[in-house]
């Protein structure tokens, strides 16, 4: 979330259930002289709507991506970015790449995700 609103993406904000987590980020955002310009709240993904989010950043396990994958797409707009840190969304196809191994990310734009499911469903026979 730091690094977003470094990189100028705003608001910046993160959501974590874990409380040990939240303090270490909110910690973590302080140290970096980042309180109050980045937030993280204690909300659970999978209850908070995206439908006004152009920039999404993921760390979840692998097995979390499929259903991860269907709640973006149903809410996220056509001009929005996901990007995904260690794991890759498995049906999705990147838009680009950056770096190697753990220190890899995979972004994807939303429009060009939504026209290859609708090119797949419409190759597929009823």
């Amino acid at each position: 979330v730091v690094e977003a609103y470094k990189q100028g993406l705003r608001p910046a904000v993160g959501y974590e259930l874990n409380p040990w987590l939240l303090c270490l980020s909110n910690y973590r955002a302080w140290k970096a002289g980042y309180s109050g310009k980045v937030s993280f709240l204690k909300k659970d993904l999978w209850k908070v709507n995206l439908s006004d989010c152009y920039n999404v950043i993921v760390f979840l396990a692998p097995s979390v991506k499929p259903p991860l994958a269907a709640k973006l797409l149903a809410e996220l707009p056509d001009e929005a970015r996901v990007v995904a840190g260690r794991f890759p969304f498995p049906s999705w196809t990147p838009t680009s790449t950056l770096g190697q191994g753990l220190e890899q990310v995979w972004a994807y734009d939303m429009k060009e995700v939504r026209q290859a499911a609708q090119s797949s469903a419409e190759g597929r026979p009823v």
